[in-house]
């Protein structure tokens, strides 16, 4: 371990940028996502391209972009199409190597829930902003990747409500709702990473370092597996820590 001081959203972002791979197509919204994307094209992916689900394909932002509609995405970009061409004619038809999705719950097998919280939607204990493009990501990205905290209220061993799928309940249940994409192959947390085994359920793969499998196990609410093989994450660097604070976010708006 270093001796570098790092908050858990940094800790996140960095590691989900690794995932990366250099000339992915990544489906991509603003906030800690973005950040991920952009840090991965500053290293190891400068053949990054990221589509915007308002319609800007290959976008080079000058600053940092407030929302999915900000102008600064235009500027630089590829191609601006409408927004039907772009789930249609990229996401639908296979052209979207990655989805990048969050949300306030993600249960045993990757479901992801962003509408309700309580089991009565028409009168929930908190309504939430809903699905957006969230819920054709990922169904039709050819793989996904979530970032959250690890909290024991964000890891209930079920949804309370299925706003986009992951491997719903379990092996083939995917081919079987008519899903392409193969569905999220890693949860990156503020403890480590989880990543499905073969039937669909999340496992603990990765641990960061300090943290302990106990931790996360605490955090979960169903009894979490833990790999065999369970790896240690490679520490955040500097060189990535100044990307993201002095280049990507100097105001701290998505990293506070």
């Amino acid at each position: 371990m270093t001796d570098l001081t790092y908050s858990s959203v940094e800790l996140m972002i960095i590691h989900s940028s690794r995932l990366l791979r250099d000339g992915d197509v990544v489906f991509v919204g603003v906030g800690q996502p973005n950040l991920a994307c952009n840090l991965a094209k500053r290293t190891h992916a400068p053949n990054l391209t990221m589509i915007y689900e308002a319609g800007v394909i290959g976008a080079e932002p000058e600053r940092l972009p407030l929302s999915i509609g900000d102008p600064t995405l235009v500027t630089g970009s590829l191609s601006v199409v409408s927004m039907f061409d772009i789930f249609s004619l990229y996401l639908q038809k296979g052209n979207v190597d990655v989805g990048f999705l969050g949300g306030a719950q993600i249960d045993r097998y990757g479901n992801i829930n962003a509408t309700v919280i309580g089991s009565d939607y028409n009168h929930p204990k908190t309504r939430l902003p809903g699905s957006g493009g969230a819920q054709e990501i990922a169904a039709w990205a050819n793989r996904c990747y979530i970032m959250t905290p690890h909290q024991l209220r964000r890891f209930p061993e079920k949804v309370d409500f299925l706003t986009s799928a992951g491997y719903i309940d379990g092996k083939g249940a995917r081919e079987k709702a008519g899903l392409r994409g193969a569905g999220p192959v890693c949860v990156v947390t503020d403890l480590g990473m989880l990543e499905p085994d073969e039937n669909g359920e999340l496992v603990l793969t990765t641990l960061h370092p300090g943290k302990t499998a106990d931790q996360a196990k605490a955090n979960t609410g169903w009894d979490l597996k833990v790999s065999k093989d369970l790896k240690i994450s490679s520490d955040v660097t500097q060189i990535e820590l100044d990307i993201l604070r002095n280049e990507l976010d100097p105001s701290g708006i998505y990293l506070k």
